[in-house]
């Protein structure tokens, strides 16, 4: 069962057993995946519609807008609505691949550099992008950027 069929049956459960946040929150994740649909449409892409990378990319996306919101909230005195973001960043997480931790990271990384070998400096050239491609599964924005983990130039410097 693909993402998309997986959220669609999840709607349907949610109505049925009359949760609320949840359904709420698969409306808005199905409001985002038609609108990029539509956009596609628009741009000229294809009539198959998104793949799963676009999914996952539309939720990544949702995660840290609502992320950024339950921050404003915190910081504004609006707990109650920081905690509904939390909430729906929850329901749409449960849609995305398991985000590495930084122990699996940091042994991604090192298995990475011990399969290129011992002359392989990963902060520069094509050996940068092979030392990347195990964390392909980790959060984009946190692969990019220092984080709680730290980035990648970090982790194999």
């Amino acid at each position: 069962m693909g993402l998309r069929e997986r959220i669609l049956a999840d709607t349907k459960e949610a109505m049925k057993a009359k949760e609320t946040a949840r359904l709420s929150t698969l409306r808005l994740i199905s409001a985002a995946i038609k609108d990029r649909e539509i956009a596609a449409r628009g741009e000229g892409g294809d009539e198959a519609g998104l793949s799963e990378a676009d999914l996952t990319a539309i939720l990544s996306k949702m995660v840290k807008q609502r992320q950024e919101s339950a921050k404003a909230y915190e910081e504004g005195g609006r707990l109650e609505l920081a905690e509904r973001e939390q909430d729906e960043i929850k329901v749409i997480q449960s849609y995305l691949p398991r985000q590495l931790d930084a122990e699996e990271t940091r042994a991604a990384i090192d298995k990475a550099i011990a399969d290129l070998g011992a002359e392989f400096d990963p902060r520069h050239g094509p050996g940068h992008g092979r030392a990347a491609r195990p964390l392909c599964r980790a959060d984009g924005f946190r692969r990019s950027r220092a984080g709680d983990q730290g980035s990648v130039d970090e982790m194999t410097a």
